[in-house]
């Protein structure tokens, strides 16, 4: 059998308890937990460059450790000279094992890279239970090495959890070890 991830097994053995505690739940079921992790790239600069943007989607292969899937136009729009099913970013959905391992890797490498990081905004959850973090460049994973990039880009990284509120969300996150600035 494979190893039992550190967070997995914290979640399991220490988060839940201190969850039931805090928010009386009556059901072992109805504590929340980490559903999955989805990292979004846009890469509506680059649809033209077919070598930039599969460079692009090789790195986010690469931090996620899972192959993406590339988003298309829905629609066209003329003043982006936009097509329909033209190539406009990608994304990964991270579920079980690795998600667990990228939150580790998040929260313990690529986190404490930001240049002059204070922590995460605590209010930037959407009212049901869901985390949202904007990291401004690529450099802050281990897997990127910074020669061999083309442009420092961006993506977006939503953590969504099966909590009913967002306290209850900033709690199951702040547990897990996202270090969220003190109000």
């Amino acid at each position: 059998m494979a190893e039992v991830n550190r967070l997995k097994n914290k979640y399991k053995t220490e988060i839940v308890p201190a969850l039931v505690s805090e928010f009386g739940y009556k059901n072992i079921n109805e504590v929340p937990k980490l559903d999955k992790i989805v990292l979004n790239m846009g890469l509506g600069d680059v649809k033209d460059n077919s070598k930039s943007f599969n460079l692009a989607v090789e790195e986010l292969e690469a931090i996620a450790g899972q192959k993406p899937v590339v988003t298309k136009a829905k629609k066209s729009v003329a003043n982006f000279k936009l097509r329909e099913g033209q190539k406009i970013g990608a994304k990964v959905t991270l579920r079980g094992t690795r998600m667990y391992e990228f939150l580790d890797k998040f929260i313990a490498i690529a986190l404490p890279r930001v240049r002059d990081f204070r922590g995460l905004n605590p209010n930037a959850f959407d009212g049901r239970g869901n985390y949202a973090y904007g990291v401004k460049e690529q450099l802050i994973f281990p897997e990127i090495v910074y020669d061999k990039i083309e442009k420092i880009r961006g993506f977006d990284v939503c953590f969504i959890t099966t909590a009913n509120t967002d306290n209850e969300a900033r709690s199951l996150l702040s547990k897990l070890g996202m270090p969220f600035k003190k109000a």
